[in-house]
């Protein structure tokens, strides 16, 4: 069950960012996704680094998330936009569950136009399970580098695959 986030004070993110640099063209429904999760990640967020930020810098964050070679990288600043420092993760941990949930998604998003209702549900819980799994797997691979609840993991995970669409 997902945790509800609540007040979580300075350790939040207040703007986010995608590098627009490393995203090829995306399709309506894919920047619909995009800007739904930045809305209800800035909703509600906890979002604590557990790296050194320059001037121990407690929050709140802008964050850009990009794509460097093999590699997530997480670029912190403060609200002023002054650099602060971050992260990167490797992205080979979640290579499959993204190719899994792209795959599951064309075959929803194809179902809606012509399946039959309990297709399309069996098809969403699929790709809801897949998400999920995609959610805690981020949230692990994050431990070292941040503190993040389950809500934070899922719609940073959104993010984290609209980066590798292509196209």
């Amino acid at each position: 069950m997902p945790e509800v986030t609540g007040n979580s004070g300075d350790a939040r993110l207040v703007r986010v960012a995608l590098d627009e640099a490393t995203i090829v063209r995306r399709r309506e429904d894919i920047e619909h996704e995009r800007r739904v999760a930045i809305a209800d990640l800035l909703e509600g967020n906890l979002f604590r680094p557990k790296v050194a930020l320059k001037g121990n810098h407690p929050g709140p964050f802008h964050l850009q998330l990009r794509l460097e070679e093999d590699r997530l990288a997480f670029d912190l600043a403060d609200q002023n936009d002054v650099p602060l420092g971050g992260f990167t993760l490797p992205l080979k941990p979640f290579k499959r569950i993204i190719k899994e949930y792209f795959i599951v998604c064309e075959s929803y998003f194809a179902a809606i136009k012509t399946a039959n209702l309990r297709h399309v549900e069996a098809l969403d819980m699929g790709r809801r399970s897949l998400h999920d799994e995609g959610s805690e797997l981020l949230r692990n691979n994050l431990e070292k580098k941040a503190e993040v609840d389950f809500d934070t993991a899922r719609r940073l995970f959104t993010l984290v695959c609209v980066l590798n669409m292509r196209g």
